[in-house]
């Protein structure tokens, strides 16, 4: 995969392009396929569970070891372009990324399968922060707006996506396509940015490496007490480790990664003076939010589509294409506003729209709604999600100097992705404890028989719907966190 050592670069070491256009959508298909591996799992659930013989907790953990290898690096990663160049550390990303799907559908464990998606999330951890730090970099102040929009209008929706190309993937070819297909599209990718990507000017930078410890080490143990606390009973997992011992330490240790932040006085992981910032600080726990809400979303809603309604991966990933294009087309209406409109406006908007569609979708799901009913909350949905990951993306960086861009990118993707891996695990925990409440056995594993073999007896449908709505309701109420961070939003400055 690697280019021929005589392929020139596509500018010289510190030109900007005149058109920066063409390296932002070379970045972006990059950007797309990871992302669109964030929520793609989602859909082949089931399919997983029945061809690797594992539970729903541990098909959950091939989508939270993604998340957590992509989101705790990505802290330094952005660092790592600033001092290696953004070109080049996307390139090897995307390498790491491209080979990682291949072991992810040659696999034949549900082990194996975690620990590929923890390589392919070191990929990804490579890659994003550099997207966003080429964009700081290479568009004026004027016309960031609208690159940025581009940018986040990518990640809305290729979450988006996921699910609807998981679908037809798993229908015909199975599942292992899910990742087979980022092979041909990470070498297109490759090829695009090495030569359309300018070489930036690099600069000399420490590495906090027990900064990368202290927060991966926090954040695997305070996901792995949630995710796992059902399958434990929130009681003793091992001798003297128990669930809430580990959901504590977890805290500590993060708490300690912020003191050392605060202690570091040669360069921080996280530069606490970015927070300064009242627009980064408050984009920044927004967007948060948004990755909770969508990462969420999946779970609940492919296994009702699934095993209540009894439609193939192919029709239940369908049922996300509403808000796949109500993103897509209001993507360059809301770039071009992102530039004019008071962000508060904007995504005060958007958490509503979201948030009122996800009351909605709980108060819909049942064993017999008409699709066209299920179709009309998630269109509001996209509707509301358009009006976020663009906007939220401009809102946190445009205010930094350029000095901090790797920083401050790094820093908003990598809270991005914690959002997303307590969305997983969060919602893992609902849907075990809200079926064992409606009287289903022991929680989702009791409907994984039905879900290798299709059927679900059908006095449990009833029940089965209820408690996949239930498990969404968390969503809003994380959401209205994020309406109180937009409503407190200032105004943009266009000079730095």
């Amino acid at each position: 995969m690697p280019p021929p050592a005589a392929a020139p670069p596509a500018t010289p070491a510190g030109t900007l392009p005149e058109n920066p256009w063409p390296a932002l959508w070379a970045l972006c298909l990059g950007f797309f396929m990871i992302l669109v591996d964030t929520t793609i799992v989602t859909v082949a659930t089931p399919a997983i569970m029945d061809d690797l013989r594992a539970d729903v907790t541990a098909v959950v953990w091939v989508t939270s070891a993604y998340l957590l290898a992509y989101a705790v690096p990505v802290l330094i990663t952005g660092r790592l372009g600033d001092r290696y160049g953004p070109r080049r550390v996307y390139l090897t990303g995307l390498v790491v990324f491209t080979l990682a799907s291949l072991w992810c559908g040659l696999t034949g464990t549900i082990t194996g399968l975690v620990l590929a998606r923890v390589a392919q999330g070191l990929g990804a951890s490579l890659m994003t922060p550099q997207t966003m730090a080429v964009i700081t970099r290479i568009f004026p102040p004027q016309r960031r707006g609208s690159a940025m929009a581009l940018w986040g209008a990518t990640a809305g929706v290729a979450t988006l996506v996921g699910p609807s190309l998981g679908g037809v993937l798993v229908d015909a070819a199975g599942w292992e396509w899910i990742f087979f297909v980022n092979i041909p599209v990470g070498v297109v990718a490759f090829v695009l940015a090495w030569r359309l990507v300018p070489v930036l000017e690099t600069h000399p930078h420490r590495f906090d490496w027990l900064g990368v410890a202290l927060s991966g080490v926090g954040m695997f143990l305070l996901v792995f007490g949630i995710q796992e606390g059902q399958q434990y009973d929130w009681g003793t997992i091992a001798g003297p480790f128990t669930v809430w011992r580990l959901i504590v330490g977890g805290l500590v240790v993060l708490a300690a990664f912020v003191w050392w932040q605060a202690r570091n006085r040669r360069e921080p992981l996280v530069p606490l003076a970015l927070f300064r910032d009242r627009n980064f600080s408050l984009a920044n726990v927004a967007i948060a939010t948004v990755g909770f809400g969508f990462t969420a979303l999946g779970f609940p809603l492919m296994l009702y589509a699934q095993v209540v309604r009894g439609w193939s991966p192919t029709q239940s990933g369908l049922l996300m294409v509403p808000l796949a294009v109500s993103s897509i087309l209001l993507a360059r209406p809301v770039g071009r506003l992102t530039d004019r409109v008071h962000p508060r406006v904007l995504t005060s908007f958007g958490f509503v729209a979201m948030g009122t569609a996800l009351v909605a979708a709980y108060a819909l799901l049942g064993p017999r709604t008409p699709v066209w009913q299920l179709l009309l909350p998630l269109f509001l949905l996209g509707i509301g999600s358009a009006f976020l990951w663009s906007v939220l993306s401009t809102t946190a960086n445009r205010n930094l100097p350029l000095s901090q861009a790797g920083a401050g990118s790094g820093v908003y993707n990598a809270t991005r992705q914690v959002g997303a891996v307590l969305g997983s695990a969060v919602v893992a925990v609902l849907m075990e404890s809200r079926l064992a409440a409606a009287g289903l056995g022991g929680g989702v594993g009791s409907a994984e028989t039905a879900m290798a073999s299709g059927t679900l007896p059908e006095e449990a449908w009833e029940p089965f719907s209820r408690a996949m709505a239930e498990s969404l309701l968390v969503i809003p109420a994380v959401l209205l966190l994020g309406l109180l961070c937009a409503a407190a939003f200032e105004g943009m400055k266009h000079e730095r």
